[in-house]
């Protein structure tokens, strides 16, 4: 698949996840919204209905208190009764007992004149009546005006009443939460409250005025909270929650098979460099072993002591060119396996140290350089794989001799010493062509090549660094790579000393 069409569908379901993403969030948003107006309605509709109850109640308490004053005051002709009901309106009931107008003419004479006194008898009583019943609420309701603000808001509106009918209100408007309470006046703060309230911001008290008409100086405010509405409002949107929660599983799955995919893809490229380098470095040294065969195969050549000689010495050194190349490929093999398979054995570091740099020291006079060994580790003692350590060490020396200057002869400098009473530094150093900050954070990663030493004339499979690193790894150390371009590179190796 080509990297583009991988581009292109990454866009297109990254866009559609998203956007479904998106929509949950908005839909969630939208109930969360629609259950706060929901909420505050009624609570806000339940704190009216408890304020126009306590009004009914004041309006009652003066009636009351009038009622009882009008009957002791109260004489007549007539018996006159009121009553009230348990309800919040009061109903006065007025029964007058007048005399029969029967009573008042002969027994046994009836006329029309008698009947129409008696009929405008009865209407002036009941004007009376009447007139009576309606100046007695005209002062009740003076009476509310005037004095009822001044009693004290504790006997208005006590906390059992308050509390009695704000329960009512909730559940009969289908809210069942607990709540908290109190009651604040304008002058000196609050009056009374519950044990449990205590609003964490202004936002979470809903606030109504009691008794309106009272002046503005004397108002009193009922403040409810809900300690637990934010549980209320959540779990009428809950049932969304596994909802997101599988679109985010599903966006992760999608980021992680793209990133497989690139993975992929950049394995399948790398493979195919890898194969390319492969081929370059086998095809050089079999073709010379070729050409010095058919060379053996002339009578001249083999008549020769000194073109002999030279025959021979290609075949010896391509066969050994071959090998090494050989060996790089099996390395691959332990990076497929958890545990490389090891015999650690006490080394002198500083010897096998030395023992490469002897080998190696050649290749280097090859190109006019040399190699510079300070190896004053005092301590130099360790356990390791002999064959794995010598080729860490010699992997190093041929990438630095890799990616030399062409205008500088190569000079390596290796130094072991030290740094504390545990452990040994190994550094190489080179004054090659150097790499950039980018390529120095991915130069152990495995078939990992720089791509400035991507040249004819330097050919390999980006195992070597990789290598190195698990084997200092395996080994219990550490190596880290310090490097600007142009000037040259440094390894520095630690590894803890065997005691």
């Amino acid at each position: 698949m080509k990297r583009s069409t991988i581009w292109i569908l990454t866009v297109v379901m990254a866009i559609a996840l998203l956007g479904l993403l998106a929509m949950q969030i908005v839909y969630l948003e939208k109930m969360v919204d629609m259950r706060n107006s929901q909420f505050n309605e009624i609570v806000m509709r339940s704190l009216y209905n408890v304020s126009t109850m306590l009004e009914q109640n004041e309006t009652k308490y003066f009636l009351d208190k009038d009622l009882a004053e009008a009957e002791q005051t109260y004489s007549g002709t007539g018996q006159s009764n009121f009553s009230f009901n348990d309800g919040n309106d009061a109903t006065i009931d007025t029964t007058l007992n007048t005399e029969d107008p029967s009573s008042l003419r002969p027994a046994n004479r009836t006329t029309l004149t008698d009947l129409n006194d008696t009929y405008q008898r009865k209407q002036e009583i009941l004007k009376g009546q009447y007139l009576y019943q309606k100046s007695l609420l005209n002062e009740v309701i003076l009476t509310i005006l005037n004095h009822s603000s001044d009693r004290p808001i504790q006997e208005r509106a006590d906390s059992a009443t308050v509390a009695t009918y704000l329960r009512s209100e909730l559940e009969f408007n289908g809210l069942t939460l607990p709540f908290e309470f109190a009651i604040v006046n304008r002058t000196s703060g609050v009056v009374y409250k519950t044990e449990g309230y205590s609003p964490m911001s202004q936002q979470d008290v809903y606030s109504l005025t009691l008794f309106p008409n009272d002046p503005n100086s004397k108002q009193n405010t009922l403040n409810v909270t809900f300690p637990n509405k934010s549980d209320y409002i959540f779990s009428s949107v809950k049932f969304l929650v596994p909802s997101l929660a599988f679109t985010f599983l599903l966006l992760g799955v999608f980021l992680y098979t793209i990133s497989l995919a690139f993975k992929q893809k950049k394995l399948s490229e790398i493979k195919n460099d890898f194969i390319n380098n492969m081929t370059h470095e086998f095809k050089t040294p079999i073709s010379s072993i070729s050409i010095a065969a058919q060379m053996l195969n002339d009578d001249s050549v083999r008549k020769s002591p000194e073109m002999l000689k030279h025959v021979s010495g290609v075949i010896n050194d391509e066969t050994k060119r071959l090998r090494f190349q050989v060996e790089k490929v099996l390395q691959l093999s332990l990076f497929d396996r958890k545990n490389a398979t090891m015999r650690l054995e006490e080394e002198d570091a500083n010897a096998s140290i030395y023992s490469v740099i002897n080998t190696f020291n050649l290749k280097v006079e090859k190109y006019g350089g040399h190699i510079t060994a300070n190896l004053d580790a005092e301590d130099p003692i360790i356990k390791v794989d002999r064959m794995h350590f010598t080729n860490v060490i010699f992997n190093l020396l041929d990438n630095a001799v890799k990616y030399r200057r062409d205008d500088v002869a190569p000079e390596l400098e290796i130094t072991t010493v030290n740094p504390d009473e545990d452990h040994i530094q190994i550094t190489v150093q080179d004054n090659g062509i150097g790499m950039k900050r980018e390529d120095l954070k991915k130069i152990f990663e495995k078939f990992y090549r720089v791509s400035t030493g991507n040249r004819h004339d330097v050919k390999g499979f980006g195992l070597g660094l990789a290598y190195v690193h698990k084997m200092i790894d395996l080994f219990g150390g550490s190596i880290d790579a310090e490097s600007e371009l142009n000037k040259g590179s440094k390894f520095i190796i630690t590894l803890p000393l065997y005691k």
